[in-house]
């Protein structure tokens, strides 16, 4: 009876170790529907266990809240079927702040979503154009999964006014993706540990 005890003491310490991930969700909005979809994502994120959630508009987040973070999704509405200026501004700011402090994306996550007025609208390469600066930023990449089981670029909903705002499965689709980019995020973390950051 004492070493079943034990084993359990000893998981729990080791899990009361592992330090917090910390993870940054930053979006930009115009008319709402991103930051509803961000609102649902950090929902997601937030219900994995050991996982800091900040929720930040672009124009508000920090440079040490960039370097602090785990993992960084970045949100944005389709501006002429590419993401937003303010959301390119937040990406340009992300690598001079990592250049800055001499570091990479190296040992992090990061991931993208976006809301758009028709299905065509260019979403697919809004999300492409923030995965692929992250990419170049060395950061690892986690997409998101639809209904069907297939992978995604990661949550997105359409809200033009053929389908107005943002829907309950657009909703549940983006907390799924929080969900996810936060357990991989945790595992990557806790795979890795502070050695899986590398400045070279």
């Amino acid at each position: 009876m004492v070493k079943p005890l034990l084993l359990l003491a000893t998981a729990a310490a080791a899990l009361a170790q592992q330090p917090t991930v910390r993870i940054l969700i930053a979006y930009h909005s115009e008319t709402g529907h991103t930051e509803k979809l961000a609102q649902a994502v950090r929902q997601g994120a937030a219900s994995v266990s050991g996982v800091e959630v900040l929720l930040r508009k672009t124009a508000d987040v920090r440079d040490e809240e960039i370097l602090r973070a785990d993992g960084i999704l970045l949100g944005t509405p389709v501006h002429w079927a590419d993401l937003s200026v303010e959301s390119k501004r937040f990406l340009d700011r992300a690598g001079a702040v990592l250049w800055k402090a001499k570091t990479t994306g190296e040992g992090r996550t990061a991931g993208a979503f976006c809301t758009g007025g028709a299905p065509a609208m260019g979403k697919d390469l809004a999300r492409l154009s923030i995965l692929s600066a992250f990419l170049i930023m060395r950061f690892v990449v986690v997409g998101g999964v639809e209904a069907e089981g297939y992978g995604t670029l990661g949550a997105e909903a359409t809200t033009g006014p053929a389908d107005p705002g943002v829907s309950e499965k657009e909703l549940e689709e983006a907390r799924q993706f929080g969900e996810r980019f936060a357990r991989l995020t945790r595992q990557m973390r806790s795979g890795a540990g502070s050695a899986g950051r590398q400045t070279g």
